[in-house]
């Protein structure tokens, strides 16, 4: 048995568990019952309770995809479940089949994320993230550029506002709210770090205060335009401005085996170390063959490689576990990380 890490540092670490798959692991059925096991107990919790017991370190958190539309009693059993097995517990607010920033689209988007903040209200969860400023594979999209990008801007800033002013959650606690951006063809527009930031300048502008962040995923940096250095550039210059905490452990192309990431995590993970601002880091990898990242798997074929050597999914996802602790204990012995 390996030798038990223990973290050197007060950043929390956790795991984004959707290695379980999303079709089979974390997407409700058509009746909004969320998958389980033979023994009828929810996987999202069977899994969780595997990978707890295997990790070298232990998890803090966990960062689970909400979707609209799952029965109530399920969400309960789900979130109760994992804050039994010792983990504080995010969400990632789910949106599918609107674009927001189509002003046509903003009821749906909308009503999709106060679904997501009801439950953060309800289960008193403080931190919550999402992809909501551009639809997943939009089919024909191209980038918007000049007034079009200015005004994508300014939609995803009202409906943003909007959700968050009928569902009262600043009121009810919710104290950040997390923006993470896809890469070039899973987004269209928002498609690098500094893009990202730009939407978040604008609403904590509207807003008047740093309620939302960017999300640094090292894997969407890798896949995007920008270099190391220039990414590196970005965290300093996020982190400077209060609109950074969260940095997401995942390999570029693969989204596999932390190994296969060639130097990104470990680049990203430091820069955002030094800026003194680091609070989070969700280890995140994704089952090759998930039926619901076919299409990512035709834009990129690096996508569907098997990079679990031998190993089940729980096991490659406990070596990042242990191989992100190791680096955020190095971390503080350089100086980098309190």
């Amino acid at each position: 048995m390996a030798k038990k890490i223990t973290l050197k540092t007060n950043v929390e670490l956790g795991v984004v568990p959707t290695h379980i798959k999303f079709v089979g692991g974390l997407v409700p059925d058509e009746n909004g019952l969320l998958p389980r096991d033979a023994n009828g107990e929810l996987i999202v919790l069977s899994e969780m309770k595997l990978l707890t017991k295997m990790s070298p370190v232990k998890i803090g958190s966990t960062q689970i995809s909400v979707f609209p539309g799952v029965a109530d009693e399920d969400t309960e059993e789900m979130i109760n479940g994992l804050r039994g097995l010792d983990l504080a517990v995010h969400l990632i607010l789910m949106v599918g089949g609107a674009d927001p920033m189509n002003p046509a689209d903003e009821d749906k988007v909308v009503e999709m994320l106060k679904s997501g903040l009801e439950v953060a209200k309800k289960y008193n969860i403080k931190e919550v993230a999402s992809t909501s400023i551009e639809e997943w594979m939009q089919p024909g999209a191209s980038p918007k550029t000049g007034a079009d990008y200015d005004a994508a801007i300014a939609q995803n800033v009202k409906l943003h506002i909007r959700a968050l002013n009928e569902t009262n959650a600043i009121e009810a606690g919710i104290q950040h709210w997390h923006i993470e951006f896809l890469r070039g063809g899973e987004f269209q527009t928002f498609t690098n770090v500094a893009k990202c930031w730009d939407f978040i300048k604008a609403i904590n502008a509207e807003m008047g205060s740093k309620f939302f962040k960017v999300v640094v995923d090292a894997a969407h940096c890798g896949d995007s335009d920008l270099s190391i250095p220039e990414n590196e550039q970005k965290i300093a210059e996020i982190a400077a401005s209060d609109e950074f905490s969260m940095f997401h452990a995942s390999a570029k192309t693969t989204r596999g085996c932390l190994s296969t990431d060639d130097g990104w995590i470990g680049a990203l993970l430091a820069a955002a170390a030094k800026t003194g601002k680091l609070e989070t880091v969700f280890v995140e990898l994704f089952h090759h063959n998930d039926v619901a990242l076919e299409a990512l798997r035709n834009l990129e074929p690096g996508h569907g490689a098997d990079t679990t050597d031998g190993r089940s999914y729980n096991e490659v996802v406990a070596d990042g576990l242990g191989d992100t602790a190791h680096r955020l204990n190095n971390l503080v012995a350089r100086g980098f990380l309190s």
